[in-house]
Parts: structure tokens; C-alpha cells; sequence
């Protein structure tokens, strides 16, 4: 959504920061008013409200509310109170919408004379900007269009005017100060363009004691813009049309959009209605609900909305769970249905998607039962196949009515049914030939697709080389640089150009600025392995490609300008086309007038591409393998089509296919405002080719471009068929203005709707369809009377090679298998959410888990008790540090003395750890283990243990002893004996130093020994671990992974504290060295 609506209060609240200060603008002082809001506080915060007479009004987005009667002017601070009170959260009816008062503005009443109104008004078309002015104002000013002088601002690198312009060009009538007024104007343009409106409409506005006042004010920012004026602009808030309250799941769904590449989109239209809709792709959403208003359901859709842009499975989960969660919120006397549909999706992963709805629907189980709700799924594009196996599989599971259909059945083809308009088939369809049977030689006949009719089969790819005279963009021969690191687009394209039988792949190399340098990355041409050069700078690749003469760039809405702009200023640069949706409007109209200075042609933005069947296609368009075969798109049929929506170009290709002998060429020129080719751009150049027999246009709400194409074919220009249709009828049935998925669609104007030019098409000469649904038979119709009528001659079909394909989707497919080189068993990132041995990351905290928790997840794959967490921490405390003279460290200072960095002075410490240091938690362990399990009495073990010449692990300490205990070992043994269920080897352990230190007081029950046994009981009878489990975790080195891990912690700080200090080389004095040398005879 590009252009729109904020609140009265919000820009006045713009103006008032950023006009200038000398350019003769009153300050607008006003006051918002909610339910929430404390009249006392309100008043204490504005001191003006009780010392002055007020004006009162909603700010709701409402038109002519003069007229209306919802305006309270020249009254005191109690009566604007009554007046609010009264009215706050009453019903209105305006027009067709009905909604409730909640939000009003109070500003200074300003008594002034009629002759001091005056109107102006600022508005962006696509090639200038407007500036009206009438030197009346008022709610009486009636039709501004006619009476107002016009001042046209062409689109240039600086929008300005001055005031000399204004003056002379606008004010000729106005007989108060001119010079203050075009002082103002100029002032208001400048800001105009700076924080990126799109409308601006001040009427009235009041000249008196020197001042311009701002009463009433309407406006329109361009919401794309944000990353420019985030600044500037502060938190706007764009309200809802009136009539349509504010939601928090819209809201909800809102940031998780801000927060993503994909798009997901949601109006709640009637939270009590029955039919709700959760469709893939903006023009498929418009189409959709297109299609229930004409079915009569209208009255009943709950939504609008969509997701795509290959959303995760969580997005898709939150999405659907959203969805879900107001349909279930109140039941329905005929129950309810919720529509899952959309068109055949060029990249996203099908399957991937229902997971997250799979996950929902799993949720809301016994919801949707208890509601009555049936559920119709229609979808293909990557990976469908298996999408809809598991669609089928949960229906069945979960015993809900889940009706699935695939590209098999028309894309609307579930709404008739969901309506009970449509009978719903009793049999599932044919199985469909999965993607693996598309590769197969003379597979492409065996597709899903509908046999192509006798009368119409498919033609041999013809000569596709033409001359620059036929207008075309693209032939056998074109090649392109691609703007970023698209590699899943790339190997696209070539598998494309291999399929058509290019000599050569499309992609002569790819532009990432972030690269470190020029490289090269691998990519198939068909079986072989080829080198694509990736450059650091567009210049390095225009000089090694000389012959490029496109530019197709996936650039982020944030660099797609300046970067479009550097390839503009390349004269081999014939076509560019720009993937990004969300680039601000002004961006654009910049980018068209100097493409049409250089007479380059744009695709885009916001755009899936095109594609010339048998010759080239653009990034993802035509989707995968499997629909670029099933669709026919590797060799030219005869009909050339031009769309606003690229997700519906597969929808067309599909039809076309079915219906014709195929596509000549496709081109969606994208769903902004201003894109930056026209239908007439390209349909001049179908006209022109003599390989076209007709042309197919599909429009939408908003803009006013196809009126361009009825005036064409009435004057003539167009000789060939045109079967038109523009998207959005839905439009007219609404009562709030609703913005659809695209930023173009929606109607400013009555003659921007879909109906009024369906109409004008149809009255033009089109061939115009009664929906949606007909325009595939259309478009079969004409098809038919141009072969009949010798227009088109059908040829026969070549098969096209076979495509391998690649390892990853095959296995993807389920195709395939390999073991994995891989495996574990306690970690996942693949998903939304990192997972610990099954628990997601924010649950971790969550559950205040700690360290001791984490280290149960990770290290033994459960969930520990409390107090074994507890203890796994104070083992990791404890072991920390013993002092710099032990080995580990010593040598850890060393080396950081030495200057190496961190991680080689710490490896350097941790490698002396062993049987000597530190590493006498795991011979501890299995010492006493085995003595105390064989039934030795301690008197016998240690016996044993000096019979045998072997020290006893975990006995004995340099320092400490029994009259000087380690209070390390008294800590953890006190824990122990308090917290755990038993401790018969630590119990073992004491006496076994009982009889130790009666040969020596030092031979006590060290701390690596006092760990290792409190472990060894805690695994044994804690309950949470069986016998073999932890005799394993003990072979396996877990007791001396506590000491590694927390000795690593003394380690890094000494490493630190070193570093801190400042320490130079060591060097290990003489004088501590017995220096002992053999003597040898000279």
C-alpha cells in the first residue's frame, strides 16, 4: 500500500514541525479527543481550551462533515464537552458506511469573513504533481475541478516552484495578500514533496492579520516513504476508512509484515460474517473476492487479506491461526467457510506454506467442528503436489470437511462450491504427474495440463530473432545482468533457456556490491556445470559484457532507485526490470521520465517480470520447471497478454495454454500506482508484431491507464482482438474503501473502479467476459475464430528436452534419498525459532531454565529437575578457577603474554587438561563405580588399588587436607546430601577417605572426585535416567565436559586480566631452572 490516509490532527501535526517558521503560516493548534481521554488532563495540558471559543469535529477520515452537521463552531470548553459525549461512540450513517464516532479534533475558534476563505489543494498524478487554488473556499465551494486555477509541476530531479510562479500562475483572482499567500504555497509545495504526500487538500483556508490559518485539512502520505521520512514523520498512525473499525489483529498482522520480506495483509470487512478467505498473492485476493460479491456473498465476507512472497511456516502458522481465531470467536446459523485459494505461484514452496496452516487448522480443531466451519483449498505453484497431499491427509485425520483442488480445477472454482453455488465433486481428480514426470523425454505431453483442443494445436517455435522494428524486448539472443545475489532466479532462468534450446544461458552475470571482490559461482546448463561471474561494481560488468542490453535487478526497496538510476546511465541498457515492491512513489515518477528521456523500458517495480516463451524469461517468472512445461512457455504460441499482477501471469499462462495454442509473450507490469511501463507500452508493441494474433488485457481497480486502451481500439490503433478484464469489482459492494494487496488498487474515483472500465472496455470494442471466471472461455473464443478465420495457423508441437533436476528440490520432492552426512538429536534452527532438544528458545527463558537447565536440554537431551540444574551450575561455579599456578592457566597466560588471541590461549590451557588436571572426574567416576558395584567394602578398594600400583582418582590435593578442608568439596557435598533422593557413592567416597587419610591428612575427597560421585548419584537416582543411560554419559566424557566448560570460564578471565594488565612476554627466569647437562669429553 503506497498512498494512505491520515488523520486531520497527524497533519497539522506535520505542518506545524516542518513548515518553515517565516513563511506565514499561523501555528494549527488543536486537541485530539478519544473515549479514553481525560477531559481535566486535557484541559491542564491545553490552557487555550477554557480561555478561548472552540471548534469541534470527528477526525475520521470523514468527508464534507460541514454538510453533515457533525461540526460545533464558536462554542465554550463545556458545551464542546456536551457536545462530544453526546456523540462519542454513536452510530453514524455516511453514506453507505455506518460506523461509530470515536476520534475528534478541537481547535481555536477563528472568526474571519467569507472573502477570506480560500481553497487549495495538492495531489500526484503519474507524470506531475497538481497544485489547485480557487480564491473561495467553504463547504460551499462545490465543484473545485472546474472553478480552480491549476498550476501543473512537472516531475524533475528538484520538485519546487517559486513564488513569482505561484503568484502569477494561481492567485490572479485573490484579492487579499498575494504575496503572503504564495509565500505559503510555496512553503506547503516544498514540504509537500519533502515528507512524500501524495494529497493535500486545505479548504478552508483563512487569510486574516497577516496569517494563513489551516481550518480543515485532508491528506495522504505515501506509506512506502517510511524509510525516507521515519524521521521526519514520527509514529503515524493511518486509520481505517470510517465505517470499519480498527482491529489489533489487523494491527497484529501489520507488524509482522513490517518485520519481513514476504507480504501478508489483512482488513477485517465484517467480523460476523461467515465466508472468510486466506489467499496467496495480491491479485489472486482482489479475483477471490471478486468473486464472492458476484456470487451474493458480499454481505457476508468477513476479510480481506493475503500472504505471499513465500512467507515462513511460522508467518503462514500466525497468519492462519489469526484467521481462525475470529471465525471461531461466534457461531453462524449456517455455519462457516473459510477459502484457502489462490493463483500458481512462481517461487514459493507450496507445501512449506501449509505446514504453518497444517499447524493451525491442528489447533483449532474441535473450534472449527463446534462452528460448523467447511474449508475449500485450491493452489499449485512448487511443490503443490505434495502441499495438497497433506491437506487432504489432516482433513482426513482431524474429521473436518476439507475439500482440496489443484490447478486441475479453475482458480475460483472452490468459491461457487464453498457458496453452495457449485457442486462440490465426490471424486478426487486424476492424479496429477508430479514434477519428476515433467523431465522424463516427451513428458511435457503427459502434463496435467487440459488437452490442447483439435481445432488449436500448439505450434513449432518459430523464428524468435526479430529486428528492433517490432518493438520486441527480448529475443533468442538476449542476455542480462542480474542486480544481487539471486541464485535460486538464476539457475531458473537457465534451466529456462536450456528447455527453449538457447545456445547460450540468458545470464551473462550477476552485481552484488557486498561482495569482497569479483568472484565466480557455480550454476547447471543442463547436465554441465558452468561459471557465472559475480562483480563487486555495475561498471566492471558493462565493460565485460558489452553485449547486455538488460538489467534485471531483485535490488531492496531502499536501493532499487539509486542503483536504477547508475544502470540508466549505461547506453547498452535497452530493458530493466525492478522486482521490489515499496518504492516511494516520487522515487518512481523520477525513474519513468528518465527512462523515457533515455528510451528504456522499465518492468516494475513491485513486479514478477515477464517472459517470451522460447526465448527469455525474467527472474521467477513462469514459476518452476513443472509449470513452465505444463504452460507450454518454452516455445511461442500466438497470444500476447499484459497484467498488473504477477502472481496472476501464471493464472494466465495456465489458461492461455489451455485454451490456445499458448503465449507469444507476458509481461506483468506491477501493482504500484505508477509503474513504470503502461499497458499501452506493451500492447502497441503486441499490435506491431506481426507473431501476435491477439492481445489479452488484465486489469484492476485503480488508475485510470486502461482508458487509454478503449480510446485506442476506438480510434483504431488496435486492429487486433483485445479480451480485456479488470480485477476488483468487488470494490463497488463494499461500504469503506478497502486497499487491496497491490498499492494501485484502489479506487480514488469513480471511474478508477473495475466495473466503470470493464464497461468503457466492453463499449470500446474489447472482448470483455461477466467475470472472472468466463475470461479463460473468452479468450478460447476468440482464439478460435482467428484459426478458423485463417489468422492464426497452428503448427505442430515440438517436445523440449529433458531438464535434470536439482539435488536439493528433488530431495525436497521427496524423490529422492541419501543418508545425511550429519545427524543430531539435540539442536534445530532450521525453523522460526531455535529449538533446544524440542524447546523453542523463548520457552527457555520463559521458564527461567538457566544454564543448568540449558546444559539439560543440550548435554542429555530432557528436562532436569530444579534442584539438578541447580547443582550442574554450582559444579560449573566451582570449577572455574583454581588460581593462575595450575597448568591450564599457567599456560593460558603464556600464551596471552605472547600476544595470541583469545581462542588460541584458551585451546592452550584446556589442552593440559587431562588425567593429571582436571581430568579426574571421569576416572573418579569409573573408579568408585566399579569398586562399589563389584561390592568391594572400602578397606578392600583401597587395598586393591595400592596392591595394584594405580592411584585412586578423585583422592588426594596439594594443598588441602583434613585440617584444612577444600570448601569447594564441603559446598557441593552439603548440596548434595540436602537435595538429592540418595548418595550412596558419595557416601562410599567418605569412607574410602577416611581410611586415605590416615596414611596422610591431605589424601581427602578432592573436588574433581566430590563432582564426579555427586553426578554419578544423581544420574542413578533422580529417576530421569535408566542404568545403561547413565553408565553411557559417563563413558562418554560428560564429567569432564562440566570441568572443561567451567574451567574455560577462569581461563577466558585470565586471558582477559592479562591483556588488561598489560603483561609483555614471558620469559621463565634462569634462576628457577636446574639447568643439568650430560658431561662430555672434548
Amino acid at each position: 500500500m503506497s498512498a494512505r490516509a491520515i488523520s486531520e490532527a497527524s497533519g497539522k501535526r506535520l505542518l506545524n514541525c516542518q513548515l518553515e517558521a517565516n513563511c506565514g503560516a499561523a501555528v494549527c493548534r488543536f486537541a485530539s479527543v478519544t473515549t479514553e481521554t481525560d477531559w481535566d488532563k486535557l484541559a491542564a495540558e491545553n490552557a487555550w481550551l477554557n480561555s478561548e471559543k472552540l471548534v469541534v469535529k470527528p477526525d475520521q477520515l470523514i468527508k464534507r462533515r460541514g454538510k453533515l452537521g457533525l461540526i460545533k463552531v464558536n462554542a465554550n470548553f463545556a458545551e464542546v464537552k456536551a457536545w462530544v459525549i453526546e456523540r462519542m461512540g454513536r452510530n453514524q450513517q455516511i453514506g453507505k458506511a455506518n460506523g461509530k464516532l470515536r476520534r475528534f479534533i478541537i481547535e481555536p475558534f477563528l472568526p474571519h469573513k467569507q472573502e477570506e476563505e480560500s481553497y487549495v489543494c495538492i495531489y500526484s498524478v503519474r507524470d506531475k504533481d497538481i497544485i489547485l487554488f480557487h480564491h473561495e473556499g467553504g463547504v460551499d465551494i462545490g465543484d473545485v475541478d472546474s472553478k480552480a486555477v491549476k498550476l501543473d509541476v512537472e516531475i524533475q530531479e528538484k520538485m519546487e516552484v517559486n513564488e513569482a510562479l505561484v503568484k502569477s500562475s494561481l492567485l490572479g483572482k485573490l484579492t487579499g495578500d498575494k504575496d503572503l499567500v504564495a509565500k505559503f504555497i510555496t512553503a506547503l509545495y516544498k514540504q509537500y514533496v519533502a515528507l512524500h504526500f501524495t494529497y493535500l487538500e486545505i479548504n478552508p483556508m483563512v487569510i486574516t492579520s497577516g496569517k494563513v490559518y489551516i481550518l480543515d485539512l485532508a491528506a495522504k502520505l505515501d506509506a512506502t516513504a517510511d524509510f525516507v521520512c521515519r524521521g521526519k514523520w514520527g509514529d503515524v498512525e493511518y486509520p481505517p476508512p470510517f465505517g470499519r473499525d480498527a482491529y489489533p489483529e489487523e494491527a497484529y498482522i501489520a507488524d509482522i509484515d513490517a518485520k519481513t520480506g514476504a507480504s501478508l495483509k489483512l482488513t477485517i470487512l465484517n467480523a460476523s460474517g461467515r465466508i472468510w478467505t486466506m489467499v496467496a498473492g495480491g491479485g489472486a485476493s482482489v479475483v477471490y473476492s471478486d468473486t464472492i460479491c458476484a456470487l451474493g456473498g458480499s454481505s457476508e465476507l468477513a476479510n480481506y487479506g493475503e500472504y505471499s512472497g513465500a512467507p515462513s511456516e511460522q508467518q503462514t502458522y500466525d497468519y492462519a491461526k489469526t484467521i481462525l481465531s475470529m471465525m471461531t470467536r461466534e457461531k453462524h446459523s449456517d455455519g462457516k467457510v473459510l477459502i484457502i485459494g489462490g493463483g500458481i505461484a512462481n517461487f514459493t514452496n507450496i507445501a512449506a506454506t501449509f505446514k504453518g496452516i497444517v499447524r493451525s487448522l491442528e489447533e483449532y480443531q474441535v473450534a472449527i467442528k463446534e462452528h460448523s466451519i467447511k474449508i475449500f483449498v485450491r493452489r499449485a505453484g512448487p511443490n503443490y503436489q505434495e502441499g495438497l497431499r497433506v491437506m487432504r491427509e489432516v482433513g482426513q485425520n482431524l474429521g473436518i470437511p476439507l475439500f482440496v483442488f489443484g490447478p486441475e480445477t479453475h482458480m475460483t472454482a472452490i468459491v461457487g462450491m464453498a457458496l453452495g453455488k457449485r457442486d462440490v465433486p465426490t471424486q478426487l481428480p486424476s492424479k496429477e504427474a508430479t514434477t519428476a514426470n515433467f523431465l522424463l523425454p516427451g513428458s511435457a505431453g503427459k502434463s496435467g495440463a487440459a488437452d490442447t483442443p483439435k481445432t488449436s494445436p500448439t505450434p513449432v517455435v518459430t523464428n524468435t530473432t526479430e529486428s528492433s522494428s517490432t518493438g520486441s524486448l527480448f529475443s533468442k539472443t538476449t542476455r542480462a545482468i542480474i542486480w544481487g545475489l539471486q541464485t535460486k532466479a538464476v539457475q531458473g532462468m537457465m534451466d529456462f533457456d536450456y528447455v527453449c534450446g538457447r545456445e547460450q544461458p540468458s545470464v551473462a552475470c550477476m552485481v552484488y556490491p557486498m561482495s569482497p571482490g569479483d568472484s565466480k559461482r557455480n550454476f547447471y546448463w543442463g547436465h554441465k556445470e558452468v561459471l557465472v561471474p559475480i562483480y563487486k561494481t555495475l561498471a566492471d560488468a558493462m565493460a565485460a559484457f558489452p553485449d547486455v542490453d538488460v538489467m534485471i535487478s531483485f535490488a531492496s526497496h531502499r536501493s532499487a532507485y539509486d542503483s536504477t538510476l547508475e544502470c540508466l546511465e549505461f547506453k547498452q541498457i535497452r530493458t530493466i526490470a525492478i522486482i521490489a515492491e515499496g518504492i516511494p512513489e516520487n522515487y518512481t515518477r523520477k525513474l519513468i521520465k528518465e527512462a523515457d528521456k533515455k528510451n528504456v523500458t522499465i518492468i516494475g517495480p513491485a513486479t514478477v517480470g515477464g517472459v517470451k516463451p522460447g526465448c527469455f524469461k525474467i527472474g521467477n517468472t513462469g514459476g518452476m520447471m513443472d509449470n513452465i512445461l505444463h504452460s507450454k512457455l518454452y516455445r511461442p504460441g500466438n497470444v500476447a497478454y499484459v497484467s498488473r499482477s504477477g502472481g496472476m501471469s501464471n493464472e494466465l499462462n495456465n489458461m492461455i495454454s489451455q485454451t490456445t495454442n499458448g503465449v507469444y509473450e507476458g509481461v506483468a507490469i506491477g501493482g504500484d500506482r505508477y509503474p513504470c511501463s503502461t499497458f499501452m507500452d506493451h500492447l502497441l508493441r503486441y499490435q506491431d508484431n506481426s507473431e501476435v494474433g491477439m492481445l489479452v488485457l488484465l486489469g484492476e481497480v485503480g488508475g485510470t491507464e486502461e482508458y487509454q486502451v478503449c480510446e485506442a481500439i476506438k480510434s483504431g490503433v488496435f486492429t487486433k482482438p483485445i479480451v480485456a478484464w479488470c480485477i476488483g469489482t468487488c470494490a463497488d459492494m463494499f461500504a469503506t474503501d478497502v486497499q487491496f494487496g497491490h498499492a494501485g488498487a484502489s479506487a480514488g474515483a469513480s471511474e478508477e473502479t473495475a466495473s466503470a472500465k470493464n464497461k468503457a472496455l466492453a463499449e470500446a470494442g474489447a472482448e470483455v467476459p461477466t467475470s472472472f471466471d468466463e475470461l479463460g472461455d473468452k479468450i478460447g473464443e476468440v482464439y478460435r475464430k482467428l484459426v478458423m478465420a485463417g489468422t492464426i495457423v497452428p503448427k505442430a508441437e515440438l517436445p523440449p528436452p529433458p531438464v535434470p533436476m536439482d539435488y536439493n528440490w528433488a530431495r525436497e520432492l521427496g524423490l529422492i534419498r541419501k543418508p545425511a552426512s550429519f545427524m543430531t538429536s539435540i539442536c534445530d534452527e532450521r525453523g522460526q525459532e531455535l529449538l533446544y532438544a524440542g524447546i523453542p528458545i523463548t520457552e527457555v527463558f520463559k521458564q527461567d531454565m538457566g544454564i543448568g537447565g540449558v546444559l539439560s536440554l543440550l548435554w542429555f537431551q530432557r528436562r532436569l529437575p530444579p534442584y539438578a540444574c541447580k547443582f550442574l551450575e554450582m559444579c560449573l561455579m566451582i570449577t572455574a578457577d583454581h588460581g593462575p599456578a595450575v597448568s591450564g592457566a599457567h599456560n593460558t597466560i603464556v600464551c596471552a603474554r605472547a600476544g595470541k588471541d583469545l581462542v588460541s590461549s584458551l585451546v592452550s590451557g584446556l589442552l593440559t587438561i587431562g588425567d593429571r588436571f582436571g581430568g579426574a572426574l571421569d576416572g573418579a567416576a569409573a573408579q568408585f563405580t566399579e569398586a562399589f558395584d563389584s561390592g568391594l567394602i572400602a578397606n578392600d578398594f583401597v587395598n586393591k588399588a595400592k596392591k595394584e600400583g594405580v592411584l585412586i582418582m578423585g583422592i588426594g590435593h596439594r594443598v588441602k587436607s583434613l585440617n584444612n578442608p577444600d570448601m569447594r568439596v564441603v559446598v557441593i557435598s552439603e548440596y548434595a546430601k540436602e537435595h538429592f533422593p540418595c548418595t550412596p557413592l558419595l557416601d562410599y567416597a567418605r569412607e574410602v577417605e577416611q581410611i586415605t587419610t590416615k596414611k596422610k591428612p591431605n589424601l581427602i575427597l578432592n573436588v574433581d572426585g566430590c563432582i564426579a560421585l555427586c553426578f554419578v548419584d544423581l544420574l542413578r537416582h533422580s529417576g530421569f535416567f535408566t542404568k545403561d543411560e547413565a553408565e553411557n554419559i559417563i563413558k562418554t566424557g560428560s564429567l569432564n565436559g562440566l570441568f572443561v566448560l567451567g574451567r574455560s570460564i577462569g581461563f577466558i578471565g585470565h586471558f582477559l586480566d592479562q591483556k588488561r594488565l598489560k603483561q609483555g612476554l614471558y620469559r621463565h627466569p634462569w634462576d628457577d631452572i636446574s639447568y643439568v647437562l650430560p658431561e662430555i669429553n672434548q
